[in-house]
């Protein structure tokens, strides 16, 4: 069961070896067994060249696609909040499928998004 979903600060906080993006990290893992990175966070953080420790963290992450019914989900959403972060609606509705907390950099904006749909959501700031 994945309990633990990354947002791209998360990402980025592992890539310069933030030592509480790991620890939630590893934490999560110990009880979950997997973490979940969004097809567009990865999108948003990756560059192909040497990232070590994002290939690192990645080695224990499902990478969540994003598909013409997420891309609708979305949509919605930041319709309905009038917002614009593709990102950051994609993190919060995949932390609501999955029953999962969020890693973020982002807490304001999440919780935000959060709150217009009247749902609880567990976040980790890193």
């Amino acid at each position: 069961m994945v309990r633990l979903v990354d947002d791209t600060g998360a990402l980025l906080a592992a890539e310069r070896g933030d030592r509480t993006m790991w620890t939630l990290h590893r934490r999560g893992l110990d009880r979950a067994g997997q973490a979940l990175v969004p097809a567009v966070v990865l999108g948003q953080v990756w560059r192909g060249g040497p990232q070590p420790q994002l290939c690192r963290l990645l080695k224990g992450c499902v990478i969540e696609s994003f598909d013409e019914n997420a891309g609708r989900a979305v949509g919605r959403l930041l319709r309905d909040t009038g917002t614009s972060d593709v990102v950051d609606a994609h993190v919060l509705l995949t932390a609501l499928r999955y029953r999962a907390a969020a890693l973020t950099s982002d807490l304001d904006d999440l919780q935000r998004l959060a709150a217009a749909l009247k749902v609880p959501l567990r976040l980790h700031q890193v």
